[in-house]
């Protein structure tokens, strides 16, 4: 079931969304200060923890190091890890990631079919059962031909996996593919004991809903998702993409453009003001390394002072050359 689209509004009894930021600052720092969620540390680069609540993103930043991306709550969190699961909660939100090696689990279909079961195991023993947000990060994502195309078989696994993990809805989510040598899958999630208010886009079929040509299972994902209280717009990965099909074929202006149009087509549908804003943290997926440059000044330009984090990396289609997700405060 699939909520609908109204303006959403702010309940002052809500969960306070999570505030989501970039820092320069020690990974030992922002994990001692109060309220801290998650720290997601990017590339080779990024600091080592043993703290349930630090993640490594095997994606690398394309124009200088990487800044640490914080997670937030107004409340005392607690943590813990069980084997390839980790997880911190306080205040009504839930912080859960799994890693798991594909050499080890036979491949990316029953590997996404692990992680996914794990996942809806665990969140289903807590209260904060809702799931708002995940995000999705495997090797080699485009390789093989048709239905043998490694995100197809992801998405299979995903769907074997979750079971009626997404019962109430499909959250907003995000899926790319990280250029590390070791198969390694990683999701991660937001969840929160309340639930919040699935947003599509009138300029796409919704994922659900996509034709045969893009696989057996087609993806499972809302475009965007309003949080508890309406406070906040968690934005799943957003490309240029009309109706179902890709647009713009090897043109990376046109498809900048048209992923921006994209963007304010959901803000609009979230009842939301267009536009972002410098408390607006967004990260930019490019394809080829080469264009990093025209992505930054392109971003730059159309999105003056908005922190946005550019990462490189592989888009679920090959044929798109850019992707863009991250948050929006009301």
């Amino acid at each position: 079931m699939v909520q609908g689209c109204e303006s959403p509004l702010i309940d002052p009894l809500a969960r306070r969304a999570p505030q989501v930021s970039y820092r320069v600052t020690p990974t030992a720092s922002v994990l001692a200060e109060a309220g801290t969620l998650a720290v997601f540390g990017f590339g080779q680069a990024a600091p080592h923890s043993d703290d349930p609540r630090y993640l490594r993103v095997p994606l690398e930043a394309l124009d200088g190091p990487a800044p640490l991306e914080l997670w937030q709550v107004d409340a005392t969190v607690s943590s813990g890890q069980d084997g390839a699961l980790r997880w911190s909660a306080g205040g009504g939100w839930l912080f859960a990631a799994i890693e798991l090696d594909e050499d080890e689990h036979g491949g990316a279909t029953t590997t996404a079919q692990l992680a996914y079961a794990r996942l809806h195991q665990f969140v289903a023993s807590r209260s904060e059962q809702h799931v708002l947000r995940v995000w999705n990060y495997l090797g080699a994502i485009n390789h093989g031909d048709g239905d043998a195309e490694r995100y197809k078989h992801f998405c299979e696994g995903r769907a074997s996996g979750m079971g009626d993990f997404f019962a109430e809805g499909f959250p907003a989510a995000t899926a790319i593919g990280h250029l590390g040598e070791t198969p390694r899958l990683q999701v991660y999630l937001l969840a929160c004991d309340r639930p919040g208010q699935r947003i599509e886009n009138p300029r796409q079929v919704s994922a659900w809903c996509y034709p045969r040509q893009y696989g057996r299972t087609p993806p499972s994902f809302a475009r965007a998702m309003s949080l508890p209280g309406g406070d906040a717009l968690a934005i799943s990965g957003t490309a240029a993409v009309v109706g179902h099909a890709s647009a713009h074929q090897d043109d990376l202006d046109a498809q900048l453009g048209e992923t921006m149009l994209n963007l304010d087509a959901l803000l609009a549908n979230a009842g939301m003001s267009s536009g972002f804003d410098s408390q607006s943290p967004l990260k930019a997926y490019v394809r080829h390394h080469a264009d990093a440059a025209r992505v930054r000044e392109f971003l730059d330009a159309r999105l003056p002072g908005v922190p946005v984090l550019m990462l490189h990396g592989d888009i679920c289609r090959s044929e798109l050359l850019f992707e863009i997700d991250g948050w929006r405060y009301a």
